[in-house]
């Protein structure tokens, strides 16, 4: 008879709808190596009961509910990824010579050229200190620090800017 595969499918299918309640989906996400993609699925780790489903640059986050899908958004970008979706850590409008950026996903040469590309795209910014594998780095010249997120947000990377 059929009856115990119909009743472990109708089960699978019940567990699968408790859990996946709630989804957000990030696009324009920096991920250029394995490492990337490793470090992007170990920051919704972090968020008991959220998955990640990691397609090159989109990042859809499964959770049980909303509150645990915005942690594990928050957990990534916290991790030094950004994408549309997420909310960019709040950052101070200044006009400022030298500012020190912290947290900033930098696991290969790829993603220092990223950084690159994103800071040198600020008008008034003269240099950086990026290197690969670096926990922070400095950004040189005479440049707003609002403009310095967002050109690093809209590169796919979330860093704290001070």
């Amino acid at each position: 008879m059929k009856t115990p595969a119909l009743i472990s499918a109708l089960s699978l299918a019940l567990n699968f709808a408790a859990f996946g309640d709630a989804s957000v989906v990030l696009n324009g996400v920096h991920n250029c190596c394995k490492k990337c993609d490793t470090g992007i699925n170990e920051a919704i780790a972090k968020v008991s009961g959220a998955t990640a489903l990691v397609e090159k640059n989109k990042v859809t986050v499964t959770a049980k509910d909303e509150a645990t899908a915005k942690l594990a958004v928050a957990s990534l970008v916290s991790g030094g990824y950004f994408g549309e979706g997420a909310v960019a850590p709040s950052v101070v409008d200044a006009k400022v010579k030298s500012a020190t950026v912290n947290g900033v996903h930098l696991c290969c040469g790829k993603c220092v050229t990223a950084v690159e590309t994103a800071v040198t795209s600020v008008a008034g910014v003269t240099g950086h200190t990026a290197t690969k594998g670096a926990t922070s780095f400095k950004v040189e010249g005479d440049f707003n620090t609002k403009e310095l997120a967002a050109a690093l947000n809209k590169n796919g990377f979330s860093g704290a800017i001070k």
